[in-house]
């Protein structure tokens, strides 16, 4: 079988580089699955779950917000953060949610303040989405 070459580098570290079967990204317009030989496509990704199956097992990352470069046989994502699921510190997460919500309730952000604390937040929300749906699921 075919595979994609998945590299997912954050602004601090390469975070995965290796072949896979499919990737699911979190797309800014809606989830999408990546299969080799994909249209060519450069997509704005949303704070999410991503997901990497190759050899019938699936590895789950929460990623925050970034772009998709795809082309027939590779994915490139850059974003602003990815954990690992089994890495993600769930109160670490819940406490980094409250202090983002209780600084864009205090009216006192402005500018890149503002779009700063809406990055953590929803990295963090994805953090938590992604460690509760697994506990559940």
């Amino acid at each position: 079988m075919a595979t994609l070459k998945l590299e997912i580098i954050t602004p601090e570290t390469k975070i995965f580089e290796g072949d896979v079967d499919i990737v699911h990204l979190p797309g800014a317009d809606g989830e999408m699955d990546v299969l080799p030989q994909h249209e060519v496509l450069i997509t704005e990704l949303a704070a999410g779950e991503l997901r990497i199956i190759h050899q019938g097992k699936t590895d789950v990352l929460a990623i925050g917000e970034g772009f998709a470069e795809i082309t027939g046989d590779s994915v490139s994502v850059l974003t602003d953060g990815a954990v690992s699921e089994s890495d993600i510190d769930e109160h670490a997460a819940e406490a980094a949610v409250k202090r983002a919500q209780e600084a864009l309730a205090s009216a006192t952000l402005h500018g890149d303040d503002v779009d700063t604390a809406n990055a953590t937040l929803a990295r963090s929300l994805a953090q938590l989405h992604v460690k509760r749906r697994r506990r559940s699921g």
